[in-house]
């Protein structure tokens, strides 16, 4: 099991130095085998730990004395989520090959090798912040994301994109100081950086440990008063946004939230309203903010922010001891990331086939890309909650949690009715949409538009699938 799991981790970064020695003509075939490679090492990480059990397996890499630097954690969670940011990679990198051609009417550009060396250090990168067992580890490969975004969101070197990856660093960063907090509090009282140690504290160290992790997540998933850079960070390729986006850079906030609510003992409730509130907040400004917009990207920018608050939402209702809601958050960041990588790479192939991405210049899509029509209403569905796709099966055991937890905490039950109500909101702007969009007589844009290549057809039917049934696969692994 280490030797798989450090094969899951090293593969993308072996790669990404192969990638960028490599003829530019292969680049791109390199990076998917590669992919392909970490994906495959993956599953049989996942296989390896069912067969032993499916018990928690905590694999140390590097100690000073007694104190543990850098390790693995090999668990039900760990395994899952790993599986959907490499699984997702591989999709990207695939869907890449298609995108970045000259036929694409949007963006024609061959892609270089450094956009594919970038993508495969990401992997990479996420799979080792997903696998750590330290927050040291956490904090080292936390930074490599900000990297490998900055590369990325600012790809085309455009003034615009150059300004909104720094942006991104930026702001990013100011979140990662409250990791420095956690990791440094977390050592001078317990001597070592391991995350199973964070049960060892109380009272005030145990605030500020929580309180730090929570500041780091909230920069990295664009929450408030953290989330200016999301919206502007559109302006990399569409693959990179559906894999930064949904899949990756916004789910290190969760996921690093969400693992030290795992491995700690009685968290401070302070953290858990902190949390409640400020994913309220966000929840109800991410809709307010993507009812104007007519850029697909941007609404879906402005979606993810909302859609993160969800998760926020349910796993800081676990710190109230609701074993449901931490569930709900995890299946939700299993779920999501299928569900919205399929809205942005929707959104891509509009982009690729029409050359253009603007809404109100888009109608008739089901006449001339049946495909990209199907995927926007399977997308639309999923992440506003509809059954049977993924979606609800994030959202009820959350709204269950929740509504059993406001019979202990009264104030819960309006932050519940008003979770209700931009769920049915958000389901009515989707589907408004919906019918300007797709259905109808095909606008200028949209009848003259270009076929899809193949590798982008193939990643659109696999995300429709996994729409429907990822939630099958979360279910069935968390027990």
């Amino acid at each position: 099991m280490e030797t798989l799991a450090l094969t899951t981790l090293l593969l993308p970064f072996i790669g990404a130095l192969i990638v960028s020695l490599a003829p530019r003509r292969t680049a791109p075939q390199l990076a998917t085998l590669f992919a392909l490679l970490a994906t495959a090492a993956t599953l049989s990480l996942a296989l390896s730990f069912y067969n032993a059990g499916r018990e928690a397996v905590d694999i140390p890499l590097l100690s000073a004395g007694q104190i543990a630097l850098f390790g693995l954690m090999v668990d039900r969670i760990s395994t899952l989520i790993l599986f959907v940011v490499v699984f997702l990679g591989l999709l990207v990198a695939l869907y890449s090959t298609g995108y970045l051609t000259r036929g694409n009417r949007e963006h024609p550009h061959e892609g270089s090798n450094r956009y594919y060396a970038f993508l495969l250090i990401f992997i990479g990168a996420m799979s080792g912040l997903v696998l750590s067992s330290t927050l040291l580890g956490q904090l080292l490969f936390f930074e490599i994301t900000g990297g490998c975004s900055w590369a990325l969101i600012s790809y085309y070197q455009s003034e615009k994109s150059q300004r909104a990856a720094m942006k991104a660093l930026l702001i990013t960063h100011v979140g990662s100081l409250g990791l420095y907090l956690a990791a440094a509090t977390l050592f001078l009282n317990t001597g070592t950086f391991a995350l199973s140690a964070i049960s060892q504290l109380h009272g005030t160290p145990s605030w500020l440990v929580y309180g730090g992790i929570l500041f780091a997540a909230w920069g990295k998933s664009a929450q408030l008063p953290l989330q200016a850079w999301l919206p502007d960070a559109m302006e990399a390729p569409t693959p990179v946004s559906a894999y930064l986006h949904a899949a990756s850079m916004v789910k290190v906030g969760v996921y690093i939230f969400a693992r030290a609510i795992a491995e700690g003992g009685q968290i401070p409730h302070i953290i858990g309203w902190v949390g409640v509130t400020m994913a309220t907040i966000t929840m109800v400004y991410g809709f307010l903010m993507y009812l104007p917009q007519k850029d697909m990207k941007r609404l879906l920018a402005w979606s993810t922010i909302s859609q993160l608050a969800w998760i926020f939402l349910a796993l800081s209702l676990s710190t109230f001891g609701s074993p449901l809601a931490f569930k709900a958050g995890i299946v939700y960041i299993f779920n999501h990331a299928f569900a919205k990588s399929l809205f942005f790479l929707v959104a891509g192939a509009l982009s690729y086939s029409c050359g253009t991405r603007l809404l109100p210049r888009l109608r008739g899509v089901m006449r001339t890309l049946p495909l990209a029509g199907i995927g926007f209403c399977v997308a639309a569905l999923a992440i506003t909650g509809v059954p049977p796709f993924n979606g609800f099966f994030s959202k009820f055991p959350l709204f269950a949690a929740g509504f059993a937890l406001s019979n202990s905490y009264p104030i819960l039950l309006p932050v519940m009715v008003l979770a209700l109500v931009e769920s049915v909101a958000s389901f009515g702007w989707f589907i408004y949409w919906f019918g300007r969009v797709v259905p109808g007589e095909a606008s200028e844009e949209v009848a003259q538009a270009a076929p899809l290549p193949w590798a982008m057809k193939l990643v659109l039917v696999i995300l429709i699938v996994m729409s429907l049934c990822s939630s099958v696969i979360a279910a069935a692994w968390l027990g």
